[in-house]
């Protein structure tokens, strides 16, 4: 075999690395409407001294839901069954879609998950009390887990804003000012809300194709 014949193939197993690792497609989950609860949240609505019990692991490790379940209120009406998510966190907030502030009559912005400075309020409903929060209820604006590795192969960085297309064979849709989030602890995913699922007729484990947009445009 002669040399420039094995520099061929190492250039060719090099190209085939570098395109696997700069791969554009992104697994998606669909997140239901949720709540996050503090320890002092978790007591008015449970008990003292009550602690979350886990039903199911999440994706993102370290995170599950948990067997407990509230009811969210608003001037319109309300929603039961809306399933806690594990562990608790420094401040209580819900996230809900579209269709969930409709029903209950609110109106949440769309923000990042942890950004509720200023939204909207919501009541929260438990079996031995209920809480109000002047603020805390939000839709989830879409975004992408994803590891600081991750990032290196899609070539983006935490903040960023990407645009991701999900084709299957029922519609082909895509969602502008998605937010990169990079974590030692994130594993990858993208994560829409249950309205953005039925538009797009996505299902959870279906993948996008992930595009950089540029920052005039965003």
């Amino acid at each position: 075999m002669g040399r420039d014949h094995l520099e061929s193939i190492v250039e060719e197993v090099m190209k085939q690395m570098s395109e696997k690792n700069t791969s554009s497609e992104v697994p998606i989950g669909v997140s239901a409407r949720h709540c996050h609860l503090n320890k002092e949240s978790l007591e008015v609505l449970f008990g003292k001294g009550y602690e979350l019990s886990e039903k199911a692991p999440l994706s993102q490790p370290g995170q599950f839901a948990a067997n407990e379940t509230v009811t969210i209120a608003g001037p319109r009406g309300s929603i039961s069954k809306v399933r806690i998510l594990g562990p608790l966190r420094s401040a209580a907030q819900v996230e809900v879609s579209q269709t969930d502030a409709f029903k209950v009559g609110l109106k949440p912005p769309i923000r990042q998950s942890g950004d509720i400075e200023k939204s909207s309020p919501v009541t929260i409903i438990g079996p031995k009390g209920s809480i109000y929060l002047e603020e805390g209820l939000i839709i989830a604006q879409a975004h992408i887990h994803m590891s600081p590795q991750d990032a290196d192969n899609y070539k983006v960085k935490d903040g960023d804003v990407v645009e991701v297309t999900v084709k299957n064979p029922q519609r082909e849709v895509s969602f502008s000012k998605t937010i990169i989030r990079v974590s030692e602890k994130y594993q990858l995913e993208m994560h829409i809300d249950t309205d953005e699922a039925n538009a797009g007729s996505i299902r959870t484990g279906e993948k996008g194709t992930l595009k950089k947009v540029e920052p005039s445009y965003v």
